[in-house]
């Protein structure tokens, strides 16, 4: 990311706009994208639109380095199949994984608010240390503070990784190519609705677990097993439909997804009907979308079938044209239409 050559202290947004910036909570929507093209790109230098992604890459000593970092707010904090520890440390790792890069360490920053309960803050902890355990990731450094009761909402977590690139790869949205396939790897929605179904009250005759999970195995495993990866993005806020609006605007390129082969549970799919809500747009936090050479498509669902967390991945769609980053879903009954940004959030702190 470069360093702008002038800045003007005059914010770049209408002063209408000033007091609408909760519609972005969360992100995944038109006013999030507004936000980071017209206010933190412009404040803190901008990087070429095919080279944004899930993680910065940085040369240190002659190797690449991944860094990033993230924020955690989910309500409630504890839900079916995972809470806000574990979703800290999965976040962070498959960031780094979608970069192509072997997750190595971790930082953990704890916003606490007082009152909190000490054996609550334990079982996140807690939680935290097991996930990293299991993706083979140190917790290494961090910060505590505390604010007033009732300006925190329990527990917000910001966390940093970093990740070595052991391969010579170059993978993101500018590497795109016009046939690529569009793999997802397993069922779409999962995280988000049983965040919801906790939040609602809603009962189903079996429950509706997170799909929280580590990634960057399957994910390096493309790239060990000498895939033609051009794309990694894991689902989260936005779900499908904005990474996929996002991959196609930063490569500048077309894409086409078939709806059928998109894979969504019975109970996801009863959920979001429920509630009003588009399945394509549920965040995930543990699947992701790889883009890979057309030849490639067969032998990389091979590979991760070979792993828990991607046994279910699909063949979705393909890269069908350059442009300016359109994205058409053949939907059910044969109808063709674009799959645009959501214009807000869907589903505010489910992550």
């Amino acid at each position: 990311m470069s360093t702008p050559s002038t800045f003007s202290a005059s914010c770049p947004f209408p002063i209408e706009d000033h007091a609408r910036v909760q519609m972005a909570h969360g992100g995944g929507g038109r006013m999030m994208a507004r936000l980071i093209d017209e206010m933190f790109l412009v404040a803190f230098g901008a990087p070429d639109p095919g080279e944004r992604h899930d993680s910065a890459v940085l040369e240190v000593g002659g190797k690449r380095l991944a860094f990033t970092t993230d924020s955690f707010v989910v309500r409630p904090m504890f839900f079916p199949g995972g809470d806000l520890g574990s979703l800290a440390v999965h976040g962070t790792v498959n960031d780094l994984a979608m970069s192509g890069a072997r997750p190595k360490a971790l930082s953990a920053a704890f916003i606490l608010e007082e009152g909190l309960p000490l054996e609550v803050l334990w079982r996140i902890v807690s939680s935290m240390a097991m996930a990293a355990k299991e993706a083979g990731v140190s917790i290494v450094t961090g910060d505590t503070k505390v604010v007033d009761r009732g300006k925190g909402d329990g527990v917000f977590i910001t966390t940093a990784g970093v990740g070595w690139i052991e391969h010579d790869r170059k993978i993101s949205p500018g590497q795109v190519r016009v046939g690529d396939a569009v793999l997802v790897s397993g069922d779409l929605g999962r995280h988000g609705m049983a965040v919801m179904a906790l939040r609602e009250g809603l009962e189903f005759e079996s429950e509706i677990t997170s799909d929280s999970a580590s990634i960057a195995e399957p994910a390096l495993a493309l790239i060990e097993g000498g895939i033609g990866v051009r794309c990694l993005r894991d689902l989260t806020r936005g779900g499908l439909t904005a990474t996929l609006n996002e991959i196609a605007a930063a490569g500048g390129v077309g894409i086409e997804v078939d709806e059928v082969a998109v894979p969504v549970r019975g109970d996801v799919a009863a959920a979001c009907e429920l509630l009003g809500l588009d399945s394509l747009q549920v965040a995930c936090e543990g699947r992701f979308a790889a883009f890979v050479a057309d030849e490639d498509a067969g032998r990389a669902l091979e590979i991760l079938s070979n792993y828990g967390v991607s046994q279910g991945a699909r063949l979705v769609g393909r890269v069908i044209e350059r442009s300016e980053g359109r994205v058409i879903l053949a939907s059910r009954i044969g109808a063709r239409r674009i799959l645009d940004l959501p214009v807000g959030e869907q589903l505010p702190r489910i992550c």
